[in-house]
């Protein structure tokens, strides 16, 4: 039944997929936070997280500009946006 849950987005392409596309497109390799932290920004709706935080005030890295913008045309390769 869950597979049912999916949005239109989440359907469309794994990470796993996008992180091959890019890596075939623009040789290099993209991280699952990369994409999740891209997604987000996208307004790309995301399944709950349970592998929350353990403290409010913590970072992660900011996704450099290159991979975004790969991660971006990925999206749009897989007319996830």
């Amino acid at each position: 039944m869950d597979e049912l849950d999916l949005t239109a987005a989440e359907s469309k392409a794994t990470y796993e997929e996008i992180q091959a596309w890019v890596k075939e497109k623009y040789g290099f390799h993209v991280t699952h936070l990369n994409i999740a932290k891209t997604k987000r920004k996208c307004g790309i709706i995301e399944r709950q997280n349970y592998n929350l935080p353990k403290s409010e005030g913590s970072r992660s890295p900011e996704t450099p500009k290159e991979k975004k913008e790969a991660i971006i045309e990925a999206f749009k390769a897989f007319q996830m946006i």
